[in-house]
């Protein structure tokens, strides 16, 4: 399988938004946004999102995502009521996500029956093509590469959302991977090798806004 094409690998573009991490071992789940890639392409027929009641009510922050307040919260599933819809969404999976390391850190922590394959870095592709030491959000790219648009049409949502940033991030993807050298010829394992991250990565790393 790693010497088939990149887009055959069973990809699904995740994002979350959380209650932030000054919270520390006490950060929460607050949102997530779950679409399968197939041929490279985010598919919103079998795409999923939902708000996650946190069981308390959460510090409004200068960072926080719009429209997740505590009525709001208050009103949705608790996580342990769509763990099992997110497990069956993302075990075995390659996950893509933009600086993907902070999402996996909180999922794993939270879920820890969560077992995806891979997980793949818009982010670090990013800095691969556009240079190491720069540092570019998802909303920043998704604007370079005029995708926004596409983005909140496909969603009907707005960025700092996690349906949002899921589909922004499995576009991007595409995007990234079309800049690269040969990247149309590019193989799962050569997905693996330029935009990777080990599973045990989960680096406390901050947000890109």
């Amino acid at each position: 399988m790693h010497d088939q094409p990149w887009n055959t690998a069973p990809l699904v573009a995740f994002d979350l938004e959380g209650s932030g991490s000054q919270d520390h071992e006490h950060e929460a789940i607050l949102e997530v946004g779950v679409v399968p890639l197939v041929d490279g392409r985010p598919n919103m027929q079998s795409a999923y999102d939902s708000m996650v009641n946190p069981g308390r009510r959460i510090h409004r922050r200068p960072w926080s995502s719009p429209g997740l307040t505590n009525d709001v919260l208050g009103l949705a599933p608790p996580l342990d009521a769509i763990e099992p819809e997110l497990a069956g969404r993302l075990n075995g999976t390659t996950i893509v996500g933009h600086n993907v390391n902070v999402d996996w850190r909180l999922l794993s922590l939270r879920c820890p029956d969560i077992h995806p394959a891979f997980l793949v870095d818009t982010l670090k592709l990013a800095r691969l093509i556009h240079g190491g030491a720069q540092r570019r959000s998802l909303t920043a790219l998704l604007a370079y590469y005029e995708l926004s648009d596409e983005v909140t049409k496909l969603t009907g949502g707005q960025s700092h959302r996690a349906l949002w940033d899921a589909v922004g991030a499995g576009l991007l993807l595409g995007m990234l991977i079309h800049e690269l050298p040969h990247g149309d010829a590019l193989t799962v394992a050569g997905l693996h090798n330029v935009a990777g991250v080990p599973l045990g990565d989960a680096e406390q790393t901050l947000p890109l806004f």
